[in-house]
């Protein structure tokens, strides 16, 4: 194992790539019979130990990432203080539909016997979970697409989010602001989102939106993650989403102790890829940098 020890200099421990089965046939094919048993002890008390790869190592923080989070803070208490809705969004994790593995355990008389593979060949379909997570009050809207996650695809969910729940919660409020990732398809960069957002949703409502991205590599902070996303995660582990209304169910019945209500929606439009904006049409959005962090933040206007 000369070769094939790896160490961590601060605390000791040390680890092989080599499993205890695969050292006792190396000491087999030498003439030495043991158990795999026997060596994993023997392993312990030359201070080895079963890891796995913890992610410590950084990439490197974006240029203004602190003044950001600063930012959205101040917009968060800004828009809450007027009584103004503040949504999080993202897509989820793409899921096969079908008799396909969903990790996790949950309690069962019997296990539940899945596809020993997952092809998308062999699935019904796909679910792309768009989530709208409505911070002040705790509930969220999940718009389960079957085609691929767009820009045009994101905006529509916000924009039905708008139409299903937000504009009976708050129906004075003329003002909406949205916390987003920096990527995907609601992404900084992505003029498809901008163009979207302010054809389906302002215009067509007439209410003015502000978007606030999180920096790169920051997405875990965005609220829906820990407070929408990995709430429906466990509620459905452990059991395959064999039908898009099993999916729905799943996602509909999300609750935690804090109260949070979550409702399910089937989108079955084909979005297409790749859609470009021309540039006379972007000229004509009502689109408002700010002077602090332009490319992160940004209000479209109703015209």
């Amino acid at each position: 194992m000369k070769y094939d020890t790896a160490g961590d200099p601060m605390t000791g421990l040390k680890w092989t790539r080599r499993t205890a089965k695969k050292i006792a046939q190396e000491l087999t094919t030498l003439g030495i019979e043991v158990s795999r048993g026997t060596i994993a002890r023997l392993l312990k008390a030359m201070d080895f130990s079963l890891r796995v790869n913890h992610k410590k190592i950084s990439s490197g923080s974006s240029e203004n990432r602190d003044e950001q989070f600063q930012h959205i803070a101040s917009l968060r208490e800004e828009f809450s203080s007027r009584g103004d809705p503040v949504i999080s969004v993202d897509a989820k994790k793409r899921e096969l539909i079908g008799p396909f593995k969903n990790p996790g355990t949950t309690w069962a008389q019997q296990p539940v016997k899945v596809n020993d593979h997952d092809f998308r060949s062999e699935a019904i379909g796909i679910a792309i979970p768009y989530g709208v997570y409505d911070v002040q009050d705790n509930s969220g809207g999940v718009f389960v697409g079957t085609s691929y996650e767009t820009p045009q695809f994101a905006a529509a969910s916000v924009a039905k989010w708008w139409r299903y729940q937000g504009c009976w919660r708050y129906p004075k409020t003329r003002n909406l602001l949205i916390l987003a990732d920096t990527g995907g398809g609601n992404g900084a960069n992505n003029h498809a989102w901008k163009y979207f957002i302010q054809t389906q949703l302002c215009n067509k409502y007439a209410i003015s939106v502000t978007v606030s991205h999180y920096p790169a590599g920051a997405s875990k902070w965005n609220p829906i993650e820990h407070r929408l996303f990995s709430e429906i995660s466990k509620n459905w582990k452990g059991r395959p989403l064999d039908s898009y209304q099993t999916c729905l169910n799943y996602i509909s019945t999300t609750r935690t102790s804090t109260g949070l209500k979550v409702k399910a929606y089937l989108d079955t439009k084909q979005y297409k890829k790749g859609i470009k904006i021309p540039k006379r049409e972007m000229a004509q959005l009502q689109l408002a940098h700010y002077d602090t962090l332009p490319k992160w933040n940004y209000t479209l206007k109703a015209h």
